[in-house]
């Protein structure tokens, strides 16, 4: 039988809206994932240490508030330093696609904008954690 994907869904910092994430969370248990969503208002710290104690494949970050470039900055540092930066990250929400470079660049692999077809991301998931 095949191991399904354990995905943590996070919602950092002060962003107040949770309902996408609610909704992303269910089509990834729909999609067979396994998800551990953490509520509102997580620090990366929070975030960090339940990935550790949860042994998640994947972090998905749902970030609506344009903090995206400091919070995954942050986010991988932290990963770097608790050696768990083999952990698959993915950001979705309020992206700007100018800002879709520098994400990639700091580590992030998947990134969502609003509005991505839920089964455009399940599946991409899917082909990057089995390709792992």
């Amino acid at each position: 039988m095949e191991k399904r994907i354990r995905i943590l869904v996070a919602k950092p910092g002060l962003d107040g809206h949770d309902r996408g994430a609610k909704v992303v969370a269910q089509a990834l248990r729909d999609a067979g994932m396994e998800v551990i969503y953490t509520g509102l208002h997580q620090t990366i710290d929070q975030i960090t240490q339940t990935a550790i104690q949860e042994d998640v494949d994947v972090i998905g970050l749902s970030i609506m508030s344009g903090a995206h470039l400091p919070i995954c900055e942050k986010l991988m540092r932290e990963m770097r330093k608790n050696k768990i930066d083999d952990i698959l990250v993915v950001v979705g929400g309020v992206i700007p696609k100018r800002d879709i470079p520098k994400l990639q660049e700091i580590g992030i692999k998947g990134i969502f904008p609003g509005g991505t077809p839920f089964d455009e991301s399940t599946r991409w998931i899917k082909e990057h954690i089995k390709n792992r």
